[in-house]
């Protein structure tokens, strides 16, 4: 079995849209993510620096998400994974990232899973 550490329903501010329109304002999307880290947390020790510290990757992320404007909730979800291999010590990254414009609809989503190569 592979440790895994998860942070579900991430709510953090964007502005993203194919409309100028819904660009041009704020609206909440939703993360969840899941990472593996290079080392499982057998030997850790209680020891925080020995892991992921999930509130500084929460923070990080929301300031990916509200870094520049973006038309797609794709994009959006490639850089952020892109982000956590880059400054994270993890060898796998998974994102979801809901979106509630559809009308008709709960949300609509995108999924991405990236590894280390």
């Amino acid at each position: 079995m592979v440790d895994t550490i998860h942070i579900e329903g991430l709510q953090t501010p964007v502005q993203i849209g194919v409309p100028d329109s819904e660009r041009a304002r704020w609206q909440n999307v939703e993360v969840d993510i899941t990472v593996v880290p290079q080392n499982g947390f057998a030997g850790l020790e209680d020891d925080l620096e020995k892991t992921i510290d999930y509130e500084r990757l929460s923070l990080d992320l929301r300031d990916v998400a509200s870094a520049r404007p973006r038309k797609l909730i794709e994009t959006l979800a490639v850089e952020m994974a892109e982000h956590v291999l880059q400054h994270y010590p993890v060898r796998e990254v998974s994102l979801t990232i809901r979106k509630f414009v559809l009308p008709g609809t709960r949300w609509v989503s995108v999924s991405v899973t990236r590894s280390v190569a």
